[in-house]
């Protein structure tokens, strides 16, 4: 990915959108070319700029997060869509990204976060704040795990890649998991990376859920 990625902004708060448009101003490679008070406009604005990437609010006025992410994915499929949420709304994350969602993250994100995720989407990946894949993995009921295809998939992870997945289950960052494990930030990517590829997952969540079904997360 090359260039300047072009990016919408809807959020009914207009200290979140002062907020965001103060992180990204900064960043070189991302520039936030409108900004939307509610669903509708932010379609509207989708369809006219046809950014890189949507940053959506889930609950905006006129129409919602969801409701325009639908819109946006009819009208302009190229864009790929991160929806921004608040702790605890969960329960949203199954919907958008059932939805064509390439993201999701959570208001109170890290700058550096906030610009992976953009740069992530815009590449094609699906990202997802580690503390939401956390909030959904313990929203789960518990399950009896039986021998199957996850099974045989996550052992053909290597020991590392195995203790990667256990940790990003577990809701920590790349960050958090380099200083668990003592490599480099860099490192945990690649092996995320490898993780997604061999179980043929896009996102933490995918990724956390399949741990969680194949008996990586129970206790010993």
């Amino acid at each position: 990915m090359t260039g300047i990625l072009r990016v919408v902004l809807a959020d009914d708060d207009s200290l979140i959108r002062t907020a965001i448009d103060a992180i990204l101003r900064p960043v070189d490679d991302i520039e936030l070319v409108a900004q939307a008070a509610d669903g509708r406009a932010a379609v509207e604005l989708t369809v006219r700029h046809r950014p890189d990437v949507a940053l959506l609010d889930i609950q905006m006025p006129v129409m919602d997060g969801l409701a325009a992410l639908r819109e946006i994915r009819r009208a302009a499929p190229a864009v790929r869509v991160v929806v921004l949420t608040t702790f605890g709304e969960d329960e949203y994350v199954t919907q958008a990204l059932s939805g064509g969602a390439a993201g999701f993250l959570l208001k109170e994100s890290a700058a550096e976060e906030l610009a992976y995720a953009i740069r992530a989407a815009a590449a094609g990946n699906a990202y997802l704040s580690p503390r939401i894949t956390r909030q959904v993995l313990d929203r789960m009921p518990a399950t009896t795990v039986r021998p199957g295809p996850d099974q045989t998939l996550v052992e053909g992870l290597s020991s590392r890649e195995r203790e990667v997945l256990i940790l990003l289950a577990q809701g920590l960052s790349n960050a958090e998991i380099a200083q668990q494990i003592f490599v480099s930030e860099g490192t945990v990517k690649t092996h995320v990376y490898r993780v997604f590829t061999k179980l043929n997952c896009e996102n933490r969540v995918q990724a956390a859920m399949l741990a969680q079904r194949s008996g990586l997360l129970d206790p010993p």
